[in-house]
């Protein structure tokens, strides 16, 4: 199959006017003008005055929680949000999240995701999902903070959990909770299996001023809600939440770390001296940083740090869509000197770093996965990453693994 369209952003070099793509089974093949490709043979399907890019990847996302758009509304703290989401669920039941992880990937194809990273903290659900619908990874959330089951129970039952899922769309990660709710113990043993199985390792860092309080001051309404949990309480009021990560050896910089709101000098200064490519990939989600008020998020030190920065929807509960255009639109007025280019790649080749599926996922070049999506463009090369971030209106056309989606 050969795909036609007015502009191609490949994401691996400059946008291609009236260009085309080659796809053999799920694999692009050639990328280039029409006519170098189209001499090769074989049909052409002219996708008309449109621009055809790589899906998006969502680089953090929890669809157990699709159900609950506007149903907290915006809590005095971040342990009062976590206190009423912990009811919220409870009121649930296992039909109520069934059905919100199906709507939620629903919205996330309608916004042209085609690779989600899915935090899922209800594994007993996954025999009952059948095959994913678009490219996912499931990191299965892992909790030890109260001790009743041992961090290697825990671990052992990610692994079973893992089993279950043997759809070619469906890949395994792990994700500790935070460091609020795992041990690094717990850490640790995740980066064995992580290391053993080629498993990405996911985890929320610093995401709060509560969390900062919590282990750095060993104080605070978090801190007060664990001890009153019964979780062991020796490892705070010493560092920072990602000072004690890492210099406990309970993550490397091959995970992703979900937000990173809350970093000190001595933070940046850590991340400074890691070698060039050593750092761990960050995930910002700017529609829930708005809902809690975080603290301004240094995206731009971290860009200068050379970082891997990504972009992530989070849940439901916490952001009003799933729409990464919609985050990338946000993210550009808070940090007007990114360019459009600059943005997409937070939701295409970073997010495919992350993953270690850099030339995979996320670009348009011989030997990735068609993955795509198009866009209606005026036809200016000039302003077509511009474009695209704009784009407020569903995506019309979705190609996933080499097959175009109904």
């Amino acid at each position: 199959m050969i795909l036609r369209a007015r502009a191609i952003v490949t994401m691996d070099g400059p946008p291609i006017a009236n260009g085309a793509v080659a796809i053999e089974g799920n694999r692009i093949i050639a990328v280039g003008p029409l006519a170098e490709v189209a001499a090769a043979g074989g049909p052409v399907l002219d996708l008309g005055e449109v621009v055809l890019l790589p899906g998006l990847i969502n680089a953090h996302c929890h669809l157990d929680y699709s159900m609950m758009r506007n149903a907290i509304s915006r809590p005095k703290s971040f342990t009062a949000w976590v206190q009423q989401i912990n009811a919220l669920k409870r009121s649930l039941d296992n039909d109520d999240y069934l059905a919100a992880i199906r709507h939620g990937f629903a919205e996330l194809r309608q916004w042209g995701t085609t690779s989600v990273c899915n935090i899922e903290t209800f594994p007993e659900l996954m025999p009952h999902l059948g095959p994913s619908p678009l490219r996912t990874w499931w990191f299965y959330e892992m909790i030890d903070i109260r001790h009743r089951i041992t961090s290697d129970d825990v671990v052992a039952g990610a692994l079973a959990f893992f089993q279950h899922r043997e759809n070619s769309l469906d890949h395994s990660g792990l994700s500790p909770h935070a460091p609020y709710t795992a041990s690094v113990s717990l850490y640790q043993l995740a980066n064995t299996c992580g290391d053993a199985f080629a498993m990405p390792l996911t985890t929320h860092v610093a995401e709060s001023r509560e969390e900062f309080a919590m282990f750095r001051d060993g104080c605070g309404p978090l801190y007060d809600f664990m001890a009153a949990l019964q979780r062991p309480m020796g490892d705070c009021g010493k560092d920072t939440p990602f000072g004690l990560l890492w210099r406990r050896g309970a993550i490397h910089g091959r995970w992703l770390l979900a937000h990173m709101n809350e970093l000190t000098e001595d933070d940046f200064a850590l991340l400074a001296s890691l070698p060039p490519g050593g750092a761990p990939s960050i995930v910002h989600c700017p529609g829930s940083h708005r809902y809690f008020e975080h603290t301004p998020f240094e995206f731009r030190r971290l860009h200068d740090l050379g970082v891997n920065l990504c972009t992530g929807t989070d849940s439901l509960a916490s952001t009003r869509s799933l729409s990464l255009f919609e985050e990338l639109r946000s993210l550009g007025k808070t940090d007007p000197w990114l360019t459009a280019e600059q943005l997409l790649r937070t939701v295409t080749v970073n997010p495919a770093r992350a993953l270690r599926r850099r030339g995979q996922l996320g670009q348009i070049t011989p030997g990735a996965l068609a993955d795509l999506i198009t866009v209606p463009v005026s036809g200016k090369l000039a302003t077509v990453h511009e474009e695209i971030v704009q784009h407020e209106l569903p995506i019309a056309w979705t190609m996933l693994d080499g097959q175009v989606l109904g």
